[in-house]
């Protein structure tokens, strides 16, 4: 079974100026969940909803398997729910089963997609959808001071304490039926969570996340080119024949 992937992209962004066609380790900064994406034996195509001529061109011309969906009106703009987006998107495309992530997840590796797919197949008897978390062992407290997961008169080491899941944003997956029994949302009614690495899970929602994953970005990249697996040494192969890895070559100058 395949799965169509969700990439919803539009122009405008806040917080990072034309976020998604930013330089990122010397290509457009979508073009690295992309190429993850498409790298993915379980990944039908991907479609792309958005608002952008630019964005639009770029997909079409880099990548193969790909759709664009021009996002209306009706759901343009800074606070539209991604679940209103995913809906039209749905109402676009014939598929069963998807797979809805964001340009901001660079670090997110296909190894980490196949595991996540298949966790997703194999429990559908149990789940309908599957989300993607990073879990926190830490102290919390509420705004007035309040303790949220601990008692501050016994000092557990922080490694003791109960695992909170942060929904990180990394990536959705459910089918057609568990969105809309949900009442149109990406987590269905009987979700299972997936945890994801702390570096590889990290989204990019300003500049300070933008030039940090870049640099753990470059950093994998090189620990990639000296590993020496049967396994990377074929990843390292299909890169270094890659237009991307000219473009990383030259981010490093």
């Amino acid at each position: 079974m395949k799965l169509t992937a969700l990439l919803p992209m539009k122009g405008h962004s806040e917080r990072v100026p034309n976020k998604n066609m930013k330089t990122f380790a010397g290509k457009p900064l979508y073009h690295s969940i992309m190429g993850t994406l498409l790298k993915s034996k379980y990944i039908e195509k991907v479609v792309i909803n958005t608002d952008s001529e630019h964005i639009a061109q770029d997909g079409l011309k880099h990548f193969e398997r790909v759709q664009i969906i021009w996002r209306s009106k009706e759901i343009q703009g800074d606070f539209v729910s991604m679940n209103d987006i995913i809906a039209y998107d749905l109402g676009q495309v014939k598929a069963d089963h998807f797979l809805q992530t964001h340009s901001t997840n660079p670090l997110i590796g296909v190894e980490t997609l196949h595991k996540a797919i298949k966790t997703y197949l194999n429990n559908l008897d149990k789940y309908d959808s599957l989300f993607s978390v990073t879990p926190l062992q830490t102290r919390l407290y509420w705004q007035d001071g309040r303790p949220v997961n601990h008692n501050p008169k016994k000092l557990v080491r922080t490694q003791e304490l109960p695992p909170i899941f942060e929904e990180n944003s990394n990536f959705y997956i459910f089918s057609r039926m568990s969105f809309h029994e949900a009442g149109r949302n990406r987590i269905g009614l009987k979700p299972q969570i997936f945890e994801v690495d702390k570096l590889e899970a990290i989204d990019i929602d300003d500049a300070q996340d933008f030039e940090l994953a870049e640099i753990l970005y470059k950093t994998r990249q090189k620990k990639m080119l000296k590993d020496g697996s049967p396994q990377r040494r074929r990843e390292r192969r299909d890169w270094i024949k890659s237009k991307s890895f000219s473009a990383f070559l030259a981010s490093l100058r």
